[in-house]
């Protein structure tokens, strides 16, 4: 789940040196997660769904343009962590309907297709909002 970015806090450290990512996601305090969380090299990116800016479902309808806005925001989180999209080693594309899997891929190949990181795509039964066709998972490791 993913949603405004506050840009005058997008991170803080906990009291364990662990450097919480936030997106601005109304859910992140509310169901008690980070948007990303780095320990050392090693950086997760939680579920991200497809919010717009203002708060609503980005893309109503389009798994294309949905799967797009997660991966904004998923690169706004590694950005946020210090890190860069080519650092992701892992994605996950959790889709309502895999039927439709090709519009998902063609918006994750613009954007990883140069980096390839290791990637599952899995049929789920839904999300929190029945509007989100589509949510994405990141893992991502620096370079030492």
């Amino acid at each position: 789940m993913a949603g405004r970015r506050d840009p005058h806090s997008p991170s803080q450290k906990s009291g364990s040196g662990k450097l919480l990512v936030s997106s601005g996601s109304p859910f992140e305090p509310r169901i008690g997660f980070s948007r990303a969380v780095r320990v050392g090299q090693i950086v997760a990116v939680s579920g991200t769904a497809p919010i717009a800016a203002d708060g609503s479902v980005a893309c109503r309808g389009d798994l294309y343009g949905q799967t797009k806005r997660c991966l904004e925001i998923i690169a706004n989180a590694v950005r946020d962590a210090g890190l860069s999209l080519d650092s992701v080693v892992r994605t996950r594309i959790m889709l309502t309907d895999v039927s439709q899997w090709e519009a998902a891929a063609r918006a994750h190949g613009e954007v990883f297709g140069a980096i390839r990181p290791a990637s599952t795509f899995v049929e789920v039964k839904g999300f929190i909002n029945r509007e989100w066709l589509v949510e994405v998972e990141a893992d991502c490791v620096a370079a030492r």
